[in-house]
């Protein structure tokens, strides 16, 4: 059984197979970091697609993605992995609704990004203290409802008040952001898309 069958099958999202396939590489000592590897390939192969991707979909992707990785975790821990970039996020303050950012990070992880989640209802400050914590390339801001529109402005201000604005880039993601609202709040980019979100972290990633 080749490695390119996980990924067949986790685009396919036969989550039976892929567990079953993941197994049987770990039992047969097969490299750790490869059979994570073949993982990502296919949660990324799911972005590529003509055919319309429904969010029923992403999440079954970055549920099986994440079945796949507990079963790698003990493997894992005895591998070196290197992470592509860092990322903090979070639903900003006023906002619990997590699954649009949950989706997001299941495909950040499966693109090799270290992930810092905040949770939801993060106040601007918590932004700001993850900045200094952990020094990540970029920071992500979900956000359901239009009253989040705010928190995501005053957010940012916070960030920039803190002189910390220039040492990251800003994502806002949600139903009711677009280039009006990307451009009111100071963000460097907006989504409402997952994979166009992917696409322009790791675009900002490799040119830092």
């Amino acid at each position: 059984m080749r490695l390119e069958e996980i990924s067949d099958a986790l685009t396919k999202l036969e989550e039976d197979k892929v567990l079953q396939y993941v197994k049987e590489k770990i039992d047969a000592n097969e490299d750790p970091i490869k059979i994570l590897e073949a993982c990502r390939k296919g949660m990324a192969e799911i972005g590529k697609g003509d055919d319309e991707i429904f969010l029923t979909d992403l999440i079954m992707a970055g549920e099986i993605f994440n079945e796949a990785l507990e079963l790698l975790m003990p493997k894992l821990k005895n591998s070196t992995t290197k992470s592509v970039g860092k990322i903090v996020i979070g639903t900003v303050e006023g906002d619990i609704h997590n699954i649009g950012k949950d989706i997001a990070i299941k495909f950040l992880k499966a693109e090799g990004f270290e992930v810092i989640d905040l949770g939801v209802n993060v106040p601007a400050q918590k932004f700001v203290d993850a900045i200094k914590e952990y020094n990540p390339h970029v920071v992500g801001m979900s956000g359901l409802l239009t009253l989040s529109i705010r928190p995501m402005k005053e957010s940012i201000e916070t960030i920039a008040a803190a002189n910390l604005r220039d040492k990251v880039k800003v994502i806002i993601g949600g139903e009711r952001v677009d280039e009006e609202v990307c451009i009111y709040v100071g963000a460097d980019a907006w989504v409402n898309d997952v994979i166009e979100g992917i696409k322009i972290i790791k675009k900002w990633v490799v040119s830092a």
